[in-house]
């Protein structure tokens, strides 16, 4: 597949919109200049805020240079990697997206590649381990320090590529002598999310292609427990707006297509390892828990001695007897210390209430204004005036305390005088 063919699959379909309708047609009397404006600046003010926002997406997405996610096999944009995507399908190859370790490992196979794009750095170390239990080849394209230290720790970062024409490969590497010259340099497009690094090889078994100055190379290959590693050091060559450039397409699909199954890995945050302050079990000495649970038991077992019962309660008689009149004196002279007029009324009301209640009749469940009712008629007095004393009436001073219980005794009498008949007089005759 030359260059130029993987170039036609960048093309992308637009769509247009149809133009909206004119306005209708206005009334016989049109409103006046000021009234129009006066209606318009709602949507005035709405037009300037929505052209503000257009423009600082616009300035914040780099006029829609950065459409979709970077590199990624799915995104047809200029920073996206779908033509060689689809190329590698077309030409057998099982691809796979992944944004996790785990998928990665349920897509992997017996043979196959995984490329990495990693420039936020989710992947540490230890996951770089994993992925070489799983692939067959490690495509890293613009790899940090961790992936250098963990997969190809005689290869080192160098710098930007500063070349301004093709690179020859100037090496023995198949994928390379395939491509001849690549153009790893960002096009206005990638720039922004493409560093184009790169790398220094110190020794060992790396192999370093496209020199691009004293000991720097764009490409090099090694390898690590067993895998084949190849280190990309620009992500233009990949993306949909740099593919076609040089050889930078039969570079992409050499390296890419070795393998019957690619899995095109783009670390998430999922992957980053979790950090932060030790919890409570880490700075907490060894021996605190032992002795934790120890003192859980001990309550325990005292809550059940303790708690037993020993048999039935015993009931005995006071030692001392107190009598009624000393003890109603003793709470009348808590209420006296304390000024609780209203409680001592409230005591002395539900005496009265009481006792008028057997007095007029009724049963023990009568409310106070059933009472009330009931003894106004019965000693013909105003049934207002017997409402205000036996519930209404509040007490503010001591004098209106004993006027209060002076007139509860009144009533009182006056229904008992009126529930019992009195006596027939004598008649003056005298038996025989």
């Amino acid at each position: 597949m030359t260059a130029q063919g993987t170039a036609q699959t960048l093309e992308r379909e637009h769509d247009t919109g149809a133009a909206p309708s004119g306005p209708s047609e206005a009334a016989a009397v049109s409103p006046g200049l000021r009234q129009v404006g006066r209606k318009s600046i709602p949507w005035i003010v709405l037009a300037a805020i929505a052209v503000f926002v257009a423009l600082l997406g616009v300035l914040l997405t780099g006029g829609g240079a950065r459409v979709g996610v970077p590199m990624d096999a799915a995104n047809a944009g200029p920073i996206g990697a779908k033509a060689v995507a689809q190329v590698l399908r077309g030409q057998g190859v099982a691809v796979h997206s992944a944004t996790t370790l785990s998928q990665v490992e349920d897509a992997a196979t017996d043979d196959t590649t995984v490329l990495v794009f990693d420039p936020a750095g989710n992947l540490d170390s230890s996951g770089y381990d994993r992925l070489t239990s799983v692939a067959s080849t490690i495509v890293v394209v613009e790899p940090d320090f961790d992936a250098l230290n963990r997969l190809a720790p005689h290869v080192s970062a160098a710098g930007a590529v500063s070349a301004t024409t093709p690179i020859a490969s100037g090496c023995s590497v198949p994928a390379a002598v395939r491509a001849e010259t690549i153009d790893p340099t960002p096009t206005e497009t990638t720039k922004d999310v493409s560093f184009a690094g790169s790398f220094r090889v110190d020794g060992g078994d790396a192999l370093g292609c496209f020199r691009t100055g004293t000991d720097r190379y764009s490409f090099v290959t090694t390898r690590s427990d067993g895998r084949t590693i190849d280190l990309i050091g620009s992500a233009s060559i990949l993306m949909n707006d740099g593919v076609d450039r040089a050889g930078n397409a039969a570079l992409a699909l050499s390296v890419l297509g070795q393998h019957r199954t690619l899995v095109w890995y783009l670390p998430s945050i999922d992957d980053r390892p979790v950090t932060g302050p030790p919890d409570i079990g880490a700075l907490t000495p060894g021996w605190v828990t032992p002795v934790v649970i120890l003192l859980v038991l001990v309550f325990i077992a005292a809550a059940f001695w303790r708690g037993r019962r020993f048999g039935p309660l015993v009931v005995e008689n006071l030692p001392v007897v107190v009598r009624a009149g000393e003890t109603r004196e003793g709470r009348a002279r808590l209420y006296q210390r304390s000024s609780a007029r209203l409680r001592a009324a409230d005591a002395l009301r539900i005496g009265a209430v009481g006792r008028l209640a057997s007095a007029t009749g009724l049963p023990r469940a009568a409310t106070a204004v059933e009472i009330a009712d009931a003894v106004a008629p019965a000693t013909g007095r105003d049934r207002a005036a017997v409402h205000r004393t036996l519930i209404d009436a509040v007490p503010r001073t001591d004098a209106d305390l004993i006027a209060l219980s002076d007139d509860l005794a009144e009533l009182e009498r006056a229904t008992a005088a009126a529930a019992t008949p009195a006596p027939p007089g004598p008649t003056g005759r005298m038996d025989a």
